[in-house]
């Protein structure tokens, strides 16, 4: 698996996020993620957006961090957030999620965050059962689903 970075408006990052975008639509029955995400989020040393190609250079996953700071929406100086992390069904049950999972982490750390955040929902067990298997513990609501029902935040320190 080749795991590399690129710019979050790659038309293959595009092509995984519309993918992510639909299947968040199927389980929760919405247009998929509405949190306000931009290019420059994801660009070191803020930020990094990953995706891993299988041995065709097809594009089967996705994940990336932006920097966040105390802002209003329940985040604290020096967290790092992580997005759209996803891996094409096809793909998925091969430990793709927590290689990406581990490197953003890892740059993340590098990069002097202090804390990796995420919200995730409800309705993706398999989203919730990574991260708790991963070390991420329940924290505070932040971000834009803060005051959903269905929202879950995690934390963990780097």
């Amino acid at each position: 698996m080749d795991i590399r970075p690129v710019a979050f408006d790659h038309p293959d990052a595009v092509k995984l996020n519309d993918q992510v975008q639909a299947e968040y639509g199927v389980r929760y029955g919405d247009d998929g993620d509405a949190t306000p995400l931009d290019v420059a989020d994801f660009r070191p040393p803020n930020g990094l957006y990953l995706l891993a190609y299988d041995a065709l250079g097809t594009p089967v996953a996705s994940g990336g961090w932006r920097s966040q700071d105390e802002n209003g929406e329940g985040n604290a100086d020096g967290d790092a957030e992580l997005k759209r992390m996803y891996v094409i069904e096809q793909m998925r049950g091969r430990g793709l999620a927590r290689r990406i999972l581990a490197a953003l982490e890892e740059d993340a750390r590098n990069a002097g965050r202090r804390r990796m955040v995420l919200e995730t929902g409800a309705k993706q067990p398999e989203a919730v059962a990574l991260y708790s298997s991963s070390g991420y513990e329940p924290c505070e609501k932040f971000g834009y689903y803060r005051f959903h029902e269905l929202s879950l935040c995690f934390a963990k320190a780097l």
